[in-house]
């Protein structure tokens, strides 16, 4: 196995050895199983949120169900997981357990109150039974009782009430952990910031119906002959949480770390989220779905990546990607481009032409004696759609257009 270099980083005046953290959800549910995670190489975790006895959560059966997609499994998870249904003291007990057989390892306690003073309790619970750092949880989508979860981290006026009222009773750091279901991510952010919040988690689960049944017409997971908007979490909600925390790292006003969240299964997926802003990264569905041994191979890609781009350390990473990341009136427009192929490697399916007859720029033609796609230079948009749908990768490249660009109408008939 590869040497793994130094992959620490510095969030809020906590050390992390690593960005890899496991986020509140199943796969931090208990301190033994938090515990072989840390075995396993996990910097750290975000404890499974916490919430008061009273409002002591059942959680219905079942609760999770996969969204599968052609040849790939698990492309998402959809479930009406809530807070943990184990007893506050049972938690409290494995927190001070974790935190004093894992000292090196960060403990971020994720709470969830239901009031004003359930927030202030239990915050400070969370400081006095050794957690490093607080989350609380603005974002959970499907959250049985009302005026919790994701409906605090649409009420703007709430999140500031109650970030600023947890920033006031503890003294460790206070993280926000935001939804994605608004329209702007960036209001509620800053409404956290105003009350304290000293980092952002951005996101947990998104909105979602994955699957109805068409023998029952039940959406899924399908809890005896019912089911419900929810959580959709896993590899599909990806780009919704680059997107998230690339306008995060954007914000102007915006001056608190972020946390990534949200589809990350690879060292590639942690990579991306580090170069939109994140400093370090949580994971559940790619754990429910490969377990944690996979923290090996994003500690090892991570690390040769880096070798190779010449990174001396994490937080050189972190943005990379924000200046090369513009707003779409500030592409250069005056290159275009037009579709290469190879067509010794062409199998002659005839899919390029169909997929640019109908959804491209009609930019192809077919020569059907000897079933070849014939490019039409002035006509080709370089939407290189073509491409993606070739099975061989027979359209090798793209070229720019010489000269004035003239973009002519599809040639009817």
């Amino acid at each position: 196995m590869a040497k793994i270099r130094d992959l620490s980083i510095n969030i809020c005046g906590v050390k992390f050895p690593n960005p890899f953290l496991l986020s509140s959800s199943p796969v931090s549910n208990t301190a033994e199983m938090v515990a072989r995670a840390f075995d396993k190489g996990w910097g750290g975790v975000a404890y499974k949120t916490i919430a008061h006895d009273r409002t002591r959560i059942i959680h219905p059966s079942p609760r999770m169900a996969p969204f599968n997609y052609e040849n790939k499994s698990l492309v998402a998870l959809q479930n009406v997981e809530q807070t943990s249904d184990r007893p506050m003291k049972d938690n409290w007990a494995d927190i001070r357990w974790l935190k004093k057989h894992y000292p090196k390892q960060v403990l971020i306690v994720s709470i969830m109150g239901f009031s004003l003073d359930e927030w202030i309790d239990l915050a400070r619970m969370g400081e006095d039974n050794g957690a490093d750092m607080l989350e609380l949880n603005f974002s959970c989508p499907h959250m049985t009782v009302e005026g919790a979860g994701m409906k605090v981290g649409q009420a703007m006026e709430l999140i500031e009430k109650f970030t600023s009222a947890v920033k006031k009773t503890v003294n460790i750091p206070v993280i926000a952990k935001l939804t994605s279901n608004v329209t702007d991510i960036t209001i509620p952010a800053l409404y956290a910031q105003k009350g304290g919040a000293d980092a952002i988690t951005a996101i947990n689960t998104v909105r979602a119906l994955t699957e109805i049944g068409l023998d029952d017409f039940v959406p899924k997971p399908n809890i005896h002959g019912k089911g419900a908007m929810s959580g959709m979490s896993g590899p599909a909600i990806k780009p919704i949480g680059l997107k998230c925390v690339t306008e995060l790292a954007q914000c102007d006003g915006l001056k608190i770390p972020i946390i990534g969240c949200g589809g990350a299964e690879t060292w590639v997926d942690i990579a991306e989220y580090l170069m939109c802003g994140a400093a370090a990264i949580q994971v559940t569905t790619g754990i429910i779905h490969y377990g944690q041994r996979i923290v090996e191979d994003m500690a090892e890609g991570l690390s040769d990546w880096m070798d190779a781009k010449k990174f001396n350390n994490l937080q050189e990473i972190v943005g990379k990607s924000l200046v090369k990341t513009v707003g779409t009136d500030a592409f250069d427009l005056s290159r275009q481009g037009i579709a290469q192929f190879d067509l010794d490697k062409c199998i002659g399916c005839g899919q390029c032409y169909i997929v640019c007859q109908d959804a491209g720029g009609q930019g192809l033609g077919w020569d059907s004696e000897k079933r070849r796609p014939v490019p039409d230079d002035k006509q080709c948009l370089s939407c290189m759609i073509c491409g993606m749908v070739c099975p061989v990768d027979a359209m090798v490249s793209y070229k720019y257009k010489p000269g004035k660009q003239e973009i002519l109408p599809p040639v009817m008939g």
